[in-house]
């Protein structure tokens, strides 16, 4: 008998289930209860346990109760965490004031081509020379050069910011800063930026208020706070300095220091094509091998001490050294989420080791899976975490036949490590699938090249460099050997494969039916698993039905970009604004969204040149080889050299699946005179004779007017060219027998709401019930104004904006109510706009 009664894993088993059961519940909330009422499912919880303690009870009910009760204490737990939590989040009344603040930088900045970012603790707040309070942990951006640039009359000229200084961890700073919450965006399989903050305990973004017309941030002089990131920047530093290649120098840095920022987002392409991106980044595989090596470390500098032998023995001794020098390796390297995962598991897994305890594997994962989720409960809502746990219970399920092979020498080992990364392959494909909406077809090839190459050469070289700066020089080429093959790989024809995004229940049975075909049974069970892969291999989004279509205005910030589908046919209108150099809305959330619904473009319009309507352009373009462009974009725009534009001009006019499309601005003449981009936004209207959309651009009232004046004399389209090969499959039709009227169900706002747009006259004419705003949160432009508010607010016109409802979706056949995703959504970290 193991020592510890209490330790026995049917004991334990009903505690485990009950801690994921009820933190799995808890996050599901869309709004926090009061933190008394947590309190009292705590104290529910532990009266439960106690009865459930009682040895007259049975087994089963023991069981059942023990579940009941720990899934109650951990709701209540994890309630009351969010409760405190929450509870220091930014008061709404000091959002966008200008706030002075001193404290410390708490993470390595990261640069980039805008200027800084960096996290920075707080320690004295002064508006208006009063203390106010402020959260503990603030994520800001010192912004360089020419800052909050507009080009519409009234808008900001730009303020010329004072160059962000040279930023270390661990430096005492006075600022004056403007501050809002965390707010990101919604979207339909998007990513959660306000999850991310949350578990990164950040309550406040914001930038330094560093014009000529501000006071000066001032420097108070450096602390010993957070040396690891000290010690992480300066070790940053200087690979960039001993690295003259840019592309190496930033995969070096992601490999010794956690920095996955310095990795270019073509790179970040090629990996994701091929299945090797968890290599590329400190992740849990990183952090495991790390642990492997410095157990043989450990063990063999034990051996080498009787005295130490005999108190403590060697294999103990190297776990817990082993696992102690993870730990800090993955707290050096930014001790990022899935580095915290994969720490917590190996010391829930070693520490029943040191025990003496032999656990049966379902119980030994179950640990680890509670361990994790105790400290960190939504990482549930992370697919890391599942990719993590899916595979790690993949191979304790399947690794009888593996250790087998790896007895029988060198060839063995060999089979066995090729056997685990085929089944971990097959297993996890469809969660793949399922998270992601694309898996890799040469992944198992390429991983069989790079996790040897990346754990036995390139990460040991990167680090050792720490050392011996020479040897970074020998890692770029390593690197630089791996790029190549990777680029070979990637470029093949069939190197991806993207399906749409299936629901839960498919995922979920595809993941099982992967697991089936895993595990080491005999043949007739494992094919089993086939059928289960069916329904997350060919899952289709449910289309329009024929003669009808749908609209969704994807959250982008401050941008346009409008998905409209018929029933076999796809437009894009704008595509989002652009960040930065390295991130676009086309990157980072139109194209998984196409990719999450599995549609292929056949439009993609551009109303006119602007960042904010055309940035993403270029990532939707290639990823949508077959999608014609339509747009006003002049010919020397570097698009043109990608995809040549077809222009837009009034009276173009085609027909999808019962539903026509028109273009009713600019006019051909205008392309003759230099205009303002705005007066040159494409103007579409869409119709199904029954409903219709009108997508105005960034059109202002000079071209409204123009638009009210020809809609009265019956002019708006008539001889139009005929334009069906502006869009691929587009079917033949004589147009709406209406082209001349601007009446709209539904209006994306011009301009997003700016004052000089939305004249009276033009919303008299269009009339809508709904008005879409895609808008940033706060943006500096202030957008929507509030006289264009009064106005539609005058003609009852239900006003949707973006930081309220996230992505908007509107049907013509329920044209009577939009959806939020927001709202659809709605869990209690997310943001409420006041």
């Amino acid at each position: 008998m193991t020592s510890g009664h209490a330790m026995r894993p049917g004991t334990l088993t009903p505690v485990l289930l009950g801690v994921l059961l009820g933190s799995m519940v808890q996050i599901g909330q869309a709004e926090l209860s009061s933190g008394s009422i947590y309190m009292l499912f705590v104290a529910l919880a532990l009266m439960g346990i106690a009865l459930a303690a009682i040895k007259r009870i049975s087994r089963p009910l023991r069981f059942g109760a023990l579940v009941m009760a720990f899934a109650v204490l951990a709701f209540g737990l994890t309630g009351l965490r969010a409760s405190v939590f929450m509870g220091q989040a930014l008061a709404p009344a000091l959002e966008g004031r200008d706030i002075a603040i001193s404290g410390v930088v708490a993470a390595m900045p990261q640069r980039n081509e805008s200027g800084l970012r960096f996290r920075f603790d707080v320690d004295t707040v002064l508006l208006d020379s009063q203390a106010v309070r402020l959260p503990k942990r603030l994520e800001l951006a010192w912004y360089s050069g020419v800052f909050a640039r507009g080009d519409g009359p009234g808008e900001l000229l730009g303020e010329l910011q004072r160059a962000p200084a040279a930023l270390q961890a661990g430096d005492r700073w006075q600022f004056t800063v403007r501050l809002k919450a965390p707010h990101g965006a919604i979207n339909p399989h998007g990513f959660d930026y306000e999850l991310w903050q949350w578990e990164q305990g950040v309550q406040a973004t914001g930038y330094v208020r560093a014009g000529v017309k501000d006071p000066v941030p001032e420097h108070l002089g450096s602390s010993w706070q957070h040396p690891v990131e000290w010690a992480r920047g300066q070790l940053r530093e200087r690979i960039f300095e001993h690295v003259t290649e840019p592309k190496a120098a930033g995969l070096i840095a992601a490999l010794v220091v956690g920095d996955q920022a310095a990795i270019d987002r073509a790179d970040w392409d090629i990996f994701r094509a091929t299945g090797v991106a968890h290599l590329m980044s400190i992740s849990g595989l990183h952090v495991t091998m790390f642990a492997w090596l410095a157990v043989a470390w450990v063990g063999w500098l034990w051996r080498r001490s009787s005295w130490l032998c005999l108190r403590v023995s060697a294999p103990s001794a190297a776990l817990g050294g082993g696992i102690l020098l993870a730990a800090a390796y993955a707290l050096f390297s930014g001790w990022g989420v899935p580095a915290q995962r994969t720490v917590l598991m190996l010391a829930a897994v070693g520490a029943l080791r040191l025990l003496g305890q032999r656990w049966p594997w379902p119980q030994v994962w179950l640990l680890a899976c509670a361990v994790v989720v105790l400290a960190d409960p939504w990482a549930l809502l992370q697919a890391g975490f599942w990719l993590s746990f899916v595979a790690v219970g993949v191979l304790f399920a399947t690794d009888s036949e593996a250790a087998r092979a790896n007895s029988a020498g060198a060839r063995g080992r060999f089979v066995a490590i090729w056997r685990e990364q085929w089944v971990i392959t097959l297993s996890l494909t469809p969660l793949t699938l399922l998270l992601f909406g694309q898996v890799s077809l040469v992944g198992l090839l390429a991983n069989a090249v790079a996790i040897p190459w990346v754990t036995l050469a390139v990460t040991p070289l990167a680090m050792l460099g720490a050392v011996w700066p020479a040897l970074w020089g020998v890692a770029a080429w390593a690197i630089d050997v791996l790029g190549g093959l990777l680029a070979w790989l990637a470029a093949w024809p069939w190197a991806t494969v993207s399906t749409a995004q299936a629901p839960v229940w498919a995922g979920v049975a595809g993941v099982l039916g992967g697991v089936l075909l895993a595990l080491p049974w005999p043949w007739r069970w494992r094919l089993m698993g086939v059928p289960l892969l069916l329904p997350v291999l060919l899952w289709q989004a449910p289309r329009p039905p024929l003669g009808q279509f749908e609209l969704l205005a994807a959250d982008i910030g401050q941008g346009n970009a409008v998905l409209l589908r018929t029933a076999n046919h796809t437009l894009l209108y704008d595509a989002g604004p652009r960040f930065s150099r390295e991130s676009d809305a086309g990157y980072r959330v139109l194209v998984p969204l196409l990719r999450a619904l599995d549609v292929p473009l056949d439009i993609l319009v551009l109303s006119h040149r602007d960042s904010d309507h055309s940035g993403g352009a270029q990532a939707v373009l290639m990823m949508q080889p077959q999608a014609t462009l339509l747009s006003s974009i002049e010919l020397e725009h570097s698009l043109q050299s990608l995809r040549p534009a077809q222009r837009c001009q009034l009276g173009q006019r085609w027909r999808w699946d019962g539903v026509t499309f028109e273009v009713l601005h600019p006019q051909a003449s205008d392309y003759d005179d230099k205009r303002k981009t705005n007066a040159m936004s494409c103007t579409l209207r869409i119709s199904n004779g029954t409903q219709t959309v009108l997508l105005a651009g960034d059109i202002e009232q000079a071209q409204e007017a123009q638009l009210v004046a020809r809609a009265a004399a019956g002019a708006a389209v008539g001889a139009g060219a005929d334009t069906a090969d502006a869009g691929k499959g587009a079917d033949s039709g004589s147009g709406l027998s209406n082209a001349g009227l601007l009446r709209a169900d539904v209006l994306l706002m011009p301009h997003h709401g700016s004052k000089t747009s939305s004249s009276a006259v033009f919303l008299d004419a269009v009339q809508p019930r709904f008005a879409l705003v895609q808008a940033g949160y706060r943006n500096r432009f202030g957008h929507p104004a509030s006289p264009v508010l009064v106005r539609y607010a005058e003609r009852h016109i239900t006003v949707i904006d973006s930081p309220r409802c996230g992505a908007a979706g509107w049907q013509s056949w329920r044209p009577d109510s939009m959806r939020c995703q927001r709202e659809l959504d709605r869990r209690y970290w997310h943001h409420l706009v006041p």
